[in-house]
């Protein structure tokens, strides 16, 4: 999505860009403080941030009947890991908050997302919560899936996923937010028209995946959902925000902040 940012092959309005490449719970970190002045976060981050962030309507990721996953060394059923460790790659994270609904007693063990299936792999803890690249390769370690959270939130709840959101800071005011907005639009748009470029130089960041898997992965979460925060999604999004708050687990958030590119 920002292959076109990163390389200067748009107009940018005068913005200046430095792209900050950490894990998405650093990031969501550094956002509970303001530090950057845009960043990508767990959609489940929001409500902390909701303050001092409006949400991008383009560049989310989203999930169609696809999603976290919780995998395990061993056969077992969701129900067998009440009261179980199961390793998540965040407390902020959108994959933490949806199996904390989806399974309330569980003990989360918090480590980087790219330990995880180690951890699973020694026995270290019960189970493991694998979100990015390892949604398709876990077979490859011979781990075995347990609960997809995205085909759960689907059966539940009858809408996309909504997992990574892209925030600006509200400090900046709308104009420049709205700018800020339409050049991710257009990076974006960009990609789509040149997406052998763009998927050569996404990889440079990834871990390893081969090229086949990285094509089929940003496939599942750089599309159509990308471009336009659709009704459906901001309904999944107060959804999740309201049945996170129920539970106890994140604050209520009145609505939602959320700034659109320039019209066309």
């Amino acid at each position: 999505m920002f292959y076109a940012i990163a390389e200067h092959l748009i107009p940018m309005d005068d913005v200046r860009v430095e792209h900050v490449i950490e894990d998405i719970q650093a990031l969501n970190r550094r956002a509970q403080h303001a530090e950057l002045d845009m960043t990508a976060i767990s959609a489940a981050s929001y409500p902390a941030l909701a303050g001092s962030y409006w949400i991008v309507s383009v560049g989310s990721s989203v999930g169609q009947s696809y999603g976290p996953l919780v995998i395990s060394k061993t056969p077992h059923s969701p129900t067998e890991l009440s009261g179980r460790r199961i390793a998540v790659p965040g407390l902020q994270t959108t994959a933490c908050l949806l199996l904390r609904l989806a399974l309330p007693q569980f003990v989360p063990v918090e480590m980087p997302f790219h330990e995880i299936p180690a951890a699973v792999l020694k026995e270290e803890v019960d189970a493991g919560l694998v979100i990015h690249e390892w949604q398709l390769t876990y077979r490859d370690a011979d781990l075995l899936p347990v609960l997809d959270l995205g085909r759960w939130w689907q059966q539940e709840m009858r809408l996309p996923l909504p997992l990574g959101l892209n925030v600006v800071k509200r400090s900046l005011g709308r104009p420049a937010a709205s700018r800020i907005a339409g050049i991710l639009r257009d990076s974006i748009l960009y990609a789509f028209s040149h997406q052998e470029e763009a998927l050569l130089y996404a990889m440079r960041f990834g871990r390893g995946t081969d090229i086949s898997r990285s094509r089929q992965f940003i496939g599942m979460y750089v599309n159509e959902d990308s471009l336009a925060l659709t009704k459906p999604c901001r309904e999944a999004l107060r959804l999740l925000f309201d049945r996170g708050a129920q539970a106890g687990l994140l604050p209520r958030v009145a609505r939602l902040g959320v700034v659109d590119p320039p019209k066309s």
